[in-house]
């Protein structure tokens, strides 16, 4: 039976973030922002294209909108009792016990601190095209990183309303592009092959490409995939949805807008991948598009040869430019999360000391300032790593990066989706509220989703870090993983045999106005 406690179980001496700081269309900004629309579309779809499942990409991203939606329910089941920053952190240590939540979330926090260094990759890679195409100038990208570093780390310490704000301008500017590129392929009959709608049978989404086509000189070229690179790359555009339950503690009324912003933010995002996607291919022409997909230089034309067609030249290059922006709007909103993760941990004092130093908030704009000079101080110095030791910012510093930071996040949410079954049918919290789909079904199914998405993560690693997949740190990616998550295990350990106090307060912040212990 639960308890029922003062809301600040670990002392008074916590410092709060700022309450009723953002509303639902905030939340679902940062939310979103994550997922990073636009740099998912153009950088992911080709290679599903090419290397996967071939022009059935778009019933890939269906699957991966099935599967990810059946997390999200048992997810959202959970965000209505438990209202904690330290989302995952917080929710897992309920439903599968403090031990493994403590591993969970040390795992968490590593994921959204390596996630932003690895979209200051593809920003500062972004940002040094850019400026050879349009101005002639070859900017060292060093030079991009180190000011997305700068401005990240000052809106992190003003209200989180600011970055907000910041991200809702660049996330409806990506999204309003994409729209119109999938909207003028409408309006103008479709493709050269027709409106190819057996890429909208999820069935598809398991079939691999094989078989040949005509090439840009109109030889025929062989072409072959698997459905599992396609897939994998179709999950791994969602990375970062769930980030919405982090801001409840922020947020107006989170027991109503922290579940909508959950359910509303994958099957948003996942409708709008499938036609995005779908009407790209379309537009290009299937056989075009594959074609196109095989070699890197040409990939981004399944998207920016409808564009330039129907929309012209303007179009393309304030496209290219959404993709600069559109990767630094997601790089800051890993920067928050990042920051809230710390935070989470540091005010339940894991190490000592922490609570006054990671856990403080700004007595003026409530936000977790020092836990975002931190993530700051870390991310400069893996970006500063990667410059000196020569690495390319692609595929070095964005690939290597996302790697580890996607393998962390796809094992904490498997963990995630079966603390539900384990909080609501286990433990027999809330029976009030357990149902036989929402609290079991959905995320038993989830879960699932989620140890096959696992699985196609270590098959496909390889393929997926490409020329980076010999170097050192792709090889280290799974030790890191299981170094973090083990030491998070240890310390809960320690914690529960020589502090008892400090053990039973892990993952017991909570904004509650009365909560479990």
């Amino acid at each position: 039976m639960s308890e029922i406690i003062d809301p600040a179980p670990v002392g008074a001496d916590i410092q709060r973030l700022k309450p009723n700081a953002v509303g639902l269309v905030g939340v679902l900004f940062m939310a979103v922002a994550t997922a990073a629309p636009i740099t998912a579309m153009v950088g992911n779809v080709p290679i599903s294209v090419g290397f996967g499942n071939g022009a059935y990409a778009p019933a890939g991203y269906f699957v991966a909108t099935i599967v990810l939606t059946l997390f999200a329910i048992g997810y959202a089941a959970m965000s209505k009792h438990i209202t904690a920053t330290g989302a995952f952190y917080g929710y897992i240590s309920h439903g599968l016990g403090r031990i493994v939540g403590l591993g969970a979330g040390f795992l968490t926090a590593l994921a959204y601190m390596v996630f932003e260094a690895s979209l200051i990759g593809i920003f500062s890679f972004f940002g040094n095209d850019l400026f050879k195409s349009f101005f002639g100038i070859d900017v060292p990208w060093i030079v991009f990183a180190l000011v997305m570093l700068a401005v990240n780390a000052v809106l992190t310490y003003f209200d989180i309303n600011l970055a907000a704000k910041v991200l809702g301008v660049f996330l409806i500017t990506e999204i309003v592009m994409l729209a119109l590129m999938a909207l003028s392929v409408v309006f103008t009959g479709g493709g050269p092959q027709g409106w190819s709608l057996g890429s909208l049978n999820p069935l598809n989404g398991f079939h691999s490409l094989s078989g040949s086509v005509a090439g840009a000189d109109g030889n025929m070229i062989a072409v072959a995939g698997s459905a599992g690179v396609g897939l994998f790359f179709a999950f791994w555009s969602w990375v970062g949805f769930e980030s919405s339950a982090m801001y409840g503690e922020e947020s107006r009324n989170p027991k109503k807008i922290i579940p909508i912003a959950v359910i509303s933010s994958v099957i948003g995002i996942g409708v709008f991948y499938v036609l995005v996607s779908w009407l790209a291919i379309v537009g290009t022409g299937p056989d075009n598009a594959v074609a196109l997909a095989q070699d890197s230089a040409t990939a981004g034309n399944i998207f920016f040869n409808p564009v330039h067609q129907h929309l012209g030249q303007w179009a393309v290059d304030l496209f290219k430019i959404l993709l600069m922006t559109g990767s630094f709007a997601c790089g800051m909103a890993f920067h928050n999360c990042a920051a809230r993760y710390l935070y989470a941990l540091g005010r339940e004092n894991v190490v000592p000391g922490m609570r006054k130093t990671i856990g403080a908030t700004h007595p003026a704009h409530g936000s977790p300032h020092i836990a975002g000079f931190v993530q700051t101080g870390f991310a400069t110095a893996v970006v500063l790593f990667f410059d000196m030791t020569g690495r390319d910012p692609y595929t070095g510093l964005y690939g290597l990066m996302a790697l580890l930071g996607t393998t962390a996040i796809m094992i904490v949410q498997a963990l995630a989706a079966f603390s539900v079954i384990a909080y609501f049918h286990v433990q027999k919290q809330h029976p009030e509220t357990a149902n036989w789909f929402t609290t079991f079904l959905a995320p038993l199914l989830g879960g699932a989703g989620m140890l096959y998405v696992i699985y196609l993560l270590a098959k496909n690693a390889s393929f997926a870090a490409g020329t980076a997949a010999s170097d050192w740190i792709f090889a280290a990616i799974p030790y890191v993983v299981g170094i973090v998550g083990i030491g998070g295990v240890v310390l809960a350990l320690f914690l529960k045999y020589q502090d008892p106090q400090r053990y039973s307060d892990l993952g017991r912040t909570v904004l509650e106005e009365a909560h479990e212990r």
